[in-house]
């Protein structure tokens, strides 16, 4: 790593792109990805947060991922967890002189991490972080995200969610919000399958808009600096140019 940095981060909203981005980026560098998500935690929820595994092989190797299913569906997960979540993987991740990048979209778990909020009687230092945001044009957001949902529900997001309730009440399930609150109101009757597609649609497009309203919050109000690269740029040109910031 360089002076200048300690970690680099990629956040951004949801359908951005941040995934396959930061995965590129560490096999380039020679990196592992910390995500900042705060339903990836959770095993056995793993179409309807939009995992994507697949998006941590690169040119055939394995980029390490971390803080991914590390709890059980139904556990109450909080920033302070992540917050020792996080600091146990960067000191893992240090100590093989690899270079720790962390990626997400909640906003909460990322700014904990780079104010260093003081939640429990742990006192976790503060990161002097390379904050790249993945801009996306609102069109092309929506466009992206209503293909991603058909995407997710031909892929087995029903057939995810009815499995968890096997194990978990509704209420449970749709206290996680989005895909659990719609496709479990869809398996327990309450909602058509229509009512069901159409009202989590407008729902993420309203989660992505909270997104950026907190990242602009954090940059204009709360003194964070952030790089703002297109997402639909050339995805070396984007690899390229964090590389190029994180060495200058």
């Amino acid at each position: 790593m360089t002076m200048n940095y300690d970690l680099i981060t990629i956040l951004g909203p949801t359908a951005s792109g941040k995934t396959p981005l930061a995965a590129r980026l560490c096999h380039r560098i020679g990196g592992e990805v910390i995500s900042a998500d705060s339903r990836m935690v959770y095993r056995g929820m793993t179409i309807g947060t939009g995992k994507d595994l697949e998006d941590y092989v690169v040119e055939g190797e394995n980029v390490p991922y971390h803080i991914i299913d590390i709890a059980e569906a139904g556990y109450r997960f909080n920033v302070y967890e992540f917050q020792c979540a996080f600091q146990n993987a960067y000191m893992d991740i240090t100590a093989r002189e690899r270079i720790p990048v962390m990626c997400g979209g909640t906003g909460l778990y990322i700014e904990s991490v780079l104010k260093s909020f003081q939640l429990g009687a742990v006192s976790f230092p503060e990161r002097h972080s390379l904050n790249i945001g993945v801009r996306i044009d609102r069109d092309a957001r929506r466009a992206k995200i209503t293909k991603r949902l058909k995407d997710r529900l031909e892929q087995g997001m029903i057939d995810e969610v009815r499995e968890l309730l096997t194990k978990l009440p509704p209420e449970r399930l749709i206290r996680y919000g989005l895909e659990y609150k719609y496709v479990t109101l869809y398996c327990t009757g309450q909602l058509s399958y229509d009512e069901m597609f159409t009202q989590l649609e407008i729902a993420i497009h309203q989660f992505a808009k909270r997104q950026m309203t907190w990242f602009r919050g954090m940059e204009e109000r709360r003194g964070i600096p952030i790089h703002w690269i297109d997402a639909d740029l050339p995805m070396e040109e984007k690899v390229e140019t964090i590389i190029r910031l994180w060495k200058s």
